[in-house]
């Protein structure tokens, strides 16, 4: 039984395709657009296209940025012979929010995953490693303590360590499973401080 007419139920059904929407925080989303004035809606509209068209990888971390190189391997005090791997941008993010850190980041967009199908290719590892080729002294791997997390950590090390750079992994604190994003800056601080050499 639709209880809504066709527009209604394609937003909500569209809302509701986004991660961490159910189905009615979705109708509670549609009816709050439906709701907005038209110049909020236009401006929502036109900055998610916006977004959306302009919106990459950075040269440099392959974090997402709106320019060639992103804010943070922009700026000329940030410890480039220090680099923070992590598996996506919220991880980034979140370290960030701890003001700890003053290396870069190597955002891999992904972990190691046979049984999804998602191998070395298909993430920045590549990536990662040629930029090892130049002046790194140390790889901090903050993945997830998850097994793809831990796979991936193992997988990068032994590509890393061979190349006389310091590869540490970000120290326990994180509960194992948990994901970065989730995660309070008081205990990122304390995993990124207690890292251990692998």
């Amino acid at each position: 039984m639709e209880l809504y007419s066709g527009y209604i139920n394609k937003l909500v059904d569209e809302l509701a395709a986004l991660p961490g929407i159910g189905s009615k925080s979705a109708q509670r989303l549609a009816f709050h657009l439906i709701n907005m004035p038209q110049d909020k809606v236009e401006r929502l509209a036109k900055v998610m296209t916006e977004a959306k068209a302009n919106v990459r990888y950075c040269s440099q971390c392959y974090t997402l940025t709106d320019s060639d190189i992103c804010p943070i391997c922009a700026k000329s005090n940030r410890n480039k012979r220090m680099i923070m791997v992590v598996e996506n941008t919220r991880d980034l993010a979140a370290y960030e929010k701890t003001q700890k850190y003053e290396g870069v980041y190597h955002v891999l967009h992904g972990a190691i995953s046979p049984m999804i199908g998602i191998g070395p290719g298909d993430i920045k590892i590549k990536e990662l490693v040629e930029r090892c080729a130049g002046d790194v002294d140390e790889v901090i791997l903050a993945t997830n303590s998850s097994l793809e997390g831990e796979t991936t950590a193992m997988y990068i090390s032994k590509l890393i360590k061979p190349m006389g750079i310091k590869v540490t992994r970000i120290a326990s604190g994180v509960p194992v499973g948990g994901d970065l994003e989730y995660i309070d800056e008081v205990t990122l601080s304390r995993a990124l401080d207690g890292r251990l050499e692998m």
